[in-house]
């Protein structure tokens, strides 16, 4: 128990170290710089500003009272894409982007699918990414079937600040109650409704009883919930937010632990108020004795881009550092950023001269009297702030203020005197990229990319691992719109011992090809370059700089989709080569595949595990199959190789998500670490994925109306199990760099096995069938030691009370490696508790150092098979009825009344021909 202890000190570090993009803060009860976004795709609409006005204005009074009092949104600022007409209310934003936004809104990934959600993807706790929100939902047009869209809004809230999840279910929509009936999946119970199939067209709707499946036991695929319209249950918001009186989230007294939600089976049973009030933002405020005000907006239009490169040219840089600082800074001027972008550029050592006043690029010539400031000779020493200071004067002689502007400042020294200027550049409103060049790269000016919200990358000095050049290549405008950023295609280096030959190829899929730039770099001779497009034709010449030891070449036009082949041949041994290839969405409508690397935080403390996270997606659409890796290179160089996973165990929360996660616990040393990851994806071997996205609102099919459904217009039909299958491709993206400290070496044993999070029992017989993915020894690496596998009659005994519960022989189990599929088949046998009507099963896994896991999730199996709706409430199941629907009481009355009608007067009838007949028989003889 003392070692299941330490896993839980270790959770609670990783939560508390979390790493977000968000700018939000809490303050005196009041959420503070909440962004709202609008996509450049979304046409101009003022309306569509005073509608999200609208919604946080509602959302706010009732997120305060399902707070207790607690909780409201202070300032929000609504950022307004480029495209859109100017308007005298608009202001240049500061910090604020849509890297940083909270909530998005865009143009539905599907036609028709409006459903808002939230983009999450980390543990119960953990925050989420932002909020999705199509204009159709906020301009009001989905009332009907998500409900106001203030009260959603609190919904998604909860999502993406507290990291708790819904109290519904759609793989599992229906469960076998304690009650022995089949009840929908929500919270609480106590919310009434009814279970139907109805089929719609056009206005004309047919509903029926649901049926149960014959496997399942459980209702069809078809059947939904249909909840009253007029309830009086207070709880809960995280079910359907969209019933008049639902004010309160589910607490540790009504909350429904029988039901299979995701609340349940990602929080371990917790009610949705048990994980808020564990949350700092309960923890650090108290209830409110008046009414909070209401928020205050501002209206921030994205501008021109403006930045300035500070480059080091200081002794340090001497050589190799300088040539590789020009390779990268040639790709970033002559391929990343945007036309219609000012650029000026500022070189520094002990002090800071300024080489070029900010230019507009609209052509290549703009990019070129950039590359020719670059810097060509390193000598001197390193003072950060005044190159800092002259990048200022450079904007401000365009700009009398600060405000959104870039400063991309590489360094590789360190400079005491560079935390003078912190509080300037933090008062500034601009913001700072910082870039570390090698080992000692100063650690202030990583609290200015803090403060300012800026990048933060590092790069070490081995070639081979092309670090700078990623670090620049990751430099796209944050507000453009994604068809107009550089994407990485290829990045790969490789020292040439025995060999002198460095082949391979690179596809360029139909979904990109514009502006399309191979960079070739070297370390010593100037190498053969040879390249082929997918048709066998050889390419022209590459322009050549053999001073900063590189060569490029773009391709006209948009480049041929396939497979384009590639041989570098080294003129010396041994010999450092790079390949770096980037490109444009080849058309504007159709968005390109793209991959996004991070870390589930910025900073560390051992032994807090962390998590490598690789997206990858098209549009908002989850790319699946995919062969996703990452690379993790320490400050000296070291590097570690994960491949990630999209399989809903270990560190990944949802499968088939289009988001690949794994653990990373390696750590070779304290200090910066870099993160890339490339994603590869083979013809047919990967999909598409048209499923919904987890988080989503829930649809509600109708409303039971004085005993009649009145329902609402179908969802479009999308077969969730489409996968679109997809051509081959290649990305690669930068993460971005993180700090780890207090590392010790050798390094202890401290990480338990992750937990199981995907068990799932099915009954046999009198067996019960168990499946789940095995985790590690170290989280999800290596091989656990043995599983601990317990069953009872009550979730939180089970829970709770783990080591008292029956224990299950598993003497024949033998571990698998991490990430393969475990089995096991055990009896029933007889459950302790008198009256149980189902069999909870849960799993802890133990290492070789006698480390548990914490407990899985629970699994369950019904001891009765549950029984479907047959109360007078129901219609008939053999008839199919208009939506208005007929009473099964009165259709039974109606039956019973006929049968009985018919059979008096057949009776009656019977009886007078009878009596005619005797007494005809009586006075007539013939």
């Amino acid at each position: 128990m003392v070692l299941f202890k330490s896993f839980v000190f270790l959770l609670v570090l990783y939560l508390l170290q979390e790493s977000n993009t968000s700018l939000v803060r809490l303050n005196s009860n009041g959420y503070e710089d909440l962004i709202i976004a609008i996509n450049p795709d979304v046409p101009d609409n003022e309306t569509l500003i005073e509608k999200i006005k609208d919604m946080v204005t509602t959302a706010s009074t009732y997120l305060f009272e399902a707070t207790e009092k607690r909780l409201f949104f202070k300032t929000v600022s609504i950022l307004i894409p480029e495209n859109w007409k100017e308007n005298p209310q608009y202001k240049r934003p500061k910090l604020e982007s849509y890297k940083h936004a909270d909530v998005i809104v865009t143009l539905p990934a599907l036609q028709g699918r409006d459903e808002p959600y939230t983009k999450q993807f980390k543990p119960c706790e953990g925050r989420g990414e932002y909020i999705h929100f199509t204009p159709d939902f906020i301009l009001g047009k989905k009332q009907n079937e998500y409900g106001p869209t203030g009260r959603l809004f609190v919904h998604e809230w909860a999502h993406l600040r507290w990291g708790v999840f819904d109290e519904y279910n759609d793989d599992k929509p229906f469960y076998s109650a304690k009650s022995k009936r089949i009840e929908a999946t929500r919270c609480s119970a106590h919310i009434t409704g009814v279970n139907r199939v109805q089929t719609c067209q056009g206005n004309s709707c047919i509903t029926k009883m649901c049926r149960p499946d014959p496997k399942t036991k459980l209702y069809q695929k078809e059947c939904q919930f249909f909840p009253n319209k007029d309830q009086t249950e207070k709880t809960s918001i995280m079910f359907m937010q969209s019933i008049n009186s639902v004010v309160e989230f589910c607490n540790e007294k009504n909350h429904n632990r029988e039901a299979p939600s995701l609340q349940n089976e990602k929080c371990s049973y917790k009610s949705i108020w048990e994980v808020i009030s564990n949350s700092e933002d309960i923890k650090n405020s108290m209830p409110m004795v008046q009414s909070p005000p209401s928020p205050v907006f501002s209206l921030l239009r994205i501008g021109e881009r403006i930045l300035c490169l500070v480059l080091d040219k200081s002794g340090s840089m001497v050589n190799d550092r300088l040539n590789r600082m020009n390779q990268a800074a040639t790709l970033f001027l002559q391929q990343i950023v945007e036309n219609e972008t000012w650029v000026g550029m500022v070189h520094f050592d002990s002090t800071a001269s300024i080489k070029s006043d900010l230019v507009q690029i609209i052509s290549p010539n703009e990019r070129n009297q950039l590359l020719n400031s670059l810097p060509t000779v390193a000598d001197g020493g390193t003072s950060i702030c005044a190159g800092i200071e002259s990048a200022f004067q450079v904007i401000k002689k365009k700009y009398s203020q600060l405000d959104g502007s870039e400063i991309v400042l590489l360094t590789d020294g360190e400079d005491s005197s560079a935390i003078q200027c912190l509080d300037k550049v933090k008062e500034s409103g601009a913001i700072v990229h910082f870039i570390a060049l090698g080992p000692s790269a100063d650690e202030a000016v990583r609290e200015m990319s803090n403060v300012t919200g800026g990048k933060h990358y590092y790069a070490s000095d081995l070639l081979q691992n092309n670090g700078l050049i990623d670090a620049f290549a990751a430099l796209a405008s944050e507000n453009a719109a994604v068809s107009q950023q550089s994407l990485q295609l290829e990045s790969k280096g490789l020292t040439l011992s025995n060999n002198t030959w460095m082949n391979g190829t690179v596809i360029i899929d139909s979904t990109v090809g514009k502006d399309t730039l191979f960079l070739v770099t070297w370390e010593k001779q100037i190498p053969i370059i040879s390249l082929w497009d997918p048709n066998g034709r050889s390419m022209g010449s590459f322009t050549e700089n053999r001073v900063s030891k590189m060569a490029y070449l773009s391709i006209p036009g948009t480049a041929k989709a396939g497979v384009w082949t590639y041989s570098l041949k080294a003129n010396t041994k041994p010999e450092t080569l790079t390949i770096t290839v980037n490109s444009r969405a080849a058309d504007a409508s159709v968005p390109p595949i793209i991959v996004n690397a991070k870390m589930n935080k910025d900073t560390n403390s051992f032994p807090s595990p962390m998590i490598v996270y690789g997206e990858v997606i098209q549009g908002y659409l989850p790319v699946l199959g995919a062969k996703v890796t990452a690379f993790i290179e320490s400050k000296n160089g070291n590097t570690e190789v994960l491949e990630l996973l999209d399989n809903g165990a270990g560190a990944d929360t949802f499968k088939n998500d289009g988001v690949y996660s794994r653990y990373f616990t390696a750590y070779s040393e304290n200090g910066r670490y870099s993160l890339k990851v490339r994603a590869v994806g083979g013809a047919n071997a990967v999909t598409r994925s048209l499923r919904h996205p987890p988080n989503r609102a829930k649809y509600i099919p109708g409303w039971v109306v004085d005993g009649k459904i009145e329902a609402n217009p179908p969802r479009p039909e999308i077969d969730e199990d489409t996968q679109t299958n997809l051509e081959s491709f290649t990305r690669t993206a930068s993460g971005g760099a993180f700090v780890v400290s207090n590392v010790s070496f050798p390094l202890p044993d401290l990480y338990p096995p992750s937990q199981i999070t995907d068990l799932e029992a099915t009954p046999d017989g009198d067996m019960i069938n168990l499946t789940w993915t095995a985790p590690g020894d170290d989280f999800d690496v290596g091989k656990v030691q043995q599983y601990i596998i317990r069953i009872s009659g009550s979730i939180l005994d089970l829970r709770d009370n783990f080591d008292r519960a029956f224990q299950v022989n598993t003497t024949d189990l033998l571990p698998n490696d991490a990430n393969s599929k475990e089995t096991f088949a055990f009896k029933q046998g007889n459950i302790a508790e008198e009256n149980a009507t189902h069999i909870f099963i849960a799993i802890r896994s133990v290492d070789k150092s006698n480390l548990v896991s914490e407990l899985s999730n629970i699994a369950q199996v019904a001891l009765f098979i549950p029984q479907a709706d047959t109360d007078d409430s129901h219609p008939n199941p053999d008839e199919n009825y208009p939506t208005s629907g007929i009473n099964i009481t009165s259709l039974v009355l109606i039956v019973v009344g006929s049968v009985v009608a018919v059979s008096i007067i057949v009776s009656a009838t019977i009886c007078i021909l009878n009596k005619k007949k005797n007494s005809s028989q009586l006075t007539s003889r013939f």
